[in-house]
């Protein structure tokens, strides 16, 4: 039997519909037969280069459709794709490239000058393609271009592929260097594809299957279609925005334009009919929710029709954001939790039933567990470690925190991303936040996710952060970095809020107003800013 792979499915999926719509950016449409050959040329155009299994290769591109090609055909070749953040200077790119051990490098001309200032330091690199877009494209020394070598390539033949085949997200966490998350490529293909039962579409045991799934859901015309909303270089834009739509046969709406545009979003969700998009938390969701109110009291709503779902991952999203979206537009609400190493949980949100935030139902194959590996008990109040049975292998050429979080107990193997919670009487849990940034205050421990969640529950609070800085009598004291929509909510005012659904050791005992909390592309905390922002306030 054909075992699990992207690249495999992908080609199922494009021989079995092959002229329907696989990827959708702006004015320019790409079908399955389309996709799948432009994939099958770049996997050549390594393949000649000298690259093959478990080859690793850079992708430095915005969201488009070139880098969902690029994707697929590094994929084919049984190679891995690298995800390389376009925010990175010189010196942080040439530590990623290097640690991945890249022999390529597909980048957008935009950073073209950056990778010829870099090229000389890079260990392995043997093959630099360019993409155009609206900069200067002329090409660096040696560089191919994207559009003309493809045109020139023969598509590479189809090949049998390993489900053990590596796939790696390089991930910058809340701290430390970048590091690379390794999986099994079919394990991983496998779990993603049962999500498109989220989607319409019918549950498969093998890929083998897949063509019969796919057909049934292009006859009952539920086909979805994807508006990722988030960067493509960060998980969720990838596994969930993207490799989740594919999987279930469905077309991945993607725009070029750096920063979020909200209205842009809505007017391609219109343009496009989008089924489902997806984002990352508030820091998406509100802006998001900003503009449909702008839209209906202009008397000029954005026409929502096709759309069902919205779904986030990687930050918490608030209930009133949720509550307003519904109001907006009645569709489902998947609030997700989960990080490279593995998902965890989701919790629900319809008109007529809202899930509280941060209360999610555990995922099949996920544990709490106390620092003793003993199992919490529903109802006992005790605090644990969220544990998953995922595909992650562990961190690629980082033994040391691959044995932190991959642990084996009671003879199964349990991957650990460093989220805690307590479990619920009913099963469900409470999620509490990342251990490595919870504040010690006092002899009690203070995780930001639930203060900040708090303080934004406040009607004139836009966005927050919290910190916590060393204190001589408390070891640390929590401090609380806000953006705000009204200039006359006070310091006072707003931690007498927090006094009401705070603990009082939980309460922050600084506020600091800023314009805009700082946040990274994908849109979760840049705890690193915060903290410079909270000495510098405090030190005047």
């Amino acid at each position: 039997m054909t075992e699990w792979h992207f690249a495999t499915a992908y080609e199922r999926i494009a021989d079995t519909i092959g002229d329907q719509a696989a990827l959708i950016s702006g004015d320019q449409t790409s079908t399955w037969t389309e996709y799948d050959d432009k994939s099958a040329r770049i996997a050549n155009i390594l393949h000649q280069h000298g690259l093959g299994t478990d080859s690793k290769v850079g992708i430095y591109l915005h969201n488009s459709n070139e880098y969902l090609e690029a994707h697929h055909g590094i994929m084919k070749l049984r190679a891995c794709p690298i995800n390389v953040n376009y925010r990175y200077q010189e010196e942080e790119l040439i530590y990623l490239l290097n640690n991945a051990d890249a022999e390529a490098i597909i980048f957008q001309s935009a950073y073209a000058q950056r990778i010829e200032a870099i090229k000389d330091r890079l260990d392995q690199v043997k093959c630099f393609i360019q993409v155009a877009d609206q900069t200067d494209n002329s090409l660096i020394n040696g560089a191919l271009d994207y559009e003309s070598v493809i045109k020139s390539a023969d598509p590479m033949a189809r090949i049998e592929r390993k489900a053990s085949d590596l796939y790696m997200l390089y991930t910058g966490g809340t701290t430390g260097m970048p590091k690379g998350v390794m999986y099994a490529n079919g394990e991983h293909c496998a779990g993603l594809a049962a999500f498109g039962a989220t989607l319409g579409i019918k549950p498969v045991e093998s890929v083998n299957d897949l063509p019969a799934a796919i057909s049934q859901a292009r006859d009952l015309n539920m086909l979805p279609r994807g508006m990722i909303c988030c960067p493509l270089m960060h998980g969720t834009g990838i596994w969930i925005g993207a490799m989740i739509s594919h999987l279930a046969g469905g077309a991945a709406i993607t725009v070029d334009k750096l920063g979020l545009d909200p209205h842009l979003l809505w007017s391609e969700v219109q343009r496009h009919g989008a089924t489902f998009m997806t984002i990352v938390g508030d820091a998406f969701a509100r802006p998001l929710l900003n503009a449909l109110e702008e839209a209906s009291l202009k008397q000029t709503p954005y026409n929502l029709s096709s759309l069902g779902l919205i779904i986030s991952s990687g930050v918490m999203w608030s209930q009133e954001v949720k509550d307003g979206l519904l109001a907006q537009h009645e569709m489902t609400l998947i609030d997700a939790i989960g990080s490279s190493e593995g998902g965890m949980g989701s919790s629900v949100s319809t008109r007529g039933t809202s899930s509280k935030t941060a209360k999610f139902e555990l995922s099949p194959g996920v544990q709490v567990f106390t620092d003793d590996n003993q199992v919490v008990q529903p109802g006992s109040g005790d605090m644990g470690m969220i544990a998953t049975q995922s595909a992650m292998r562990g961190y690629y050429k980082d033994q040391e925190k691959t044995l932190e979080t991959v642990r084996e107990i009671a003879g199964n193997r349990w991957v650990f991303p460093g989220d805690y919670a307590t479990v619920e009487a009913d099963g469900r849990i409470n999620l509490l936040g990342r251990g490595s940034m919870c504040i010690n205050t006092a002899g009690e421990k203070v995780f930001p996710e639930e203060v900040e969640e708090v303080v934004k529950r406040h009607a004139h609070t836009e966005d927050c952060l919290v910190v916590g800085m060393p204190d001589p009598r408390f070891g640390e004291r929590i401090v609380a970095v806000v953006s705000r929509t009204n200039d006359d909510l006070s310091d006072t005012a707003l931690i007498e809020h927090c006094r009401e659904l705070l603990a009082g050791f939980k309460l922050p005992k600084q506020i600091i107003f800023v314009d805009l909390v700082q946040r990274a592309a994908n849109g979760k905390a840049d705890y690193q800013w915060a903290k410079q922002t909270a000495e510098a306030a405090l030190a005047q």
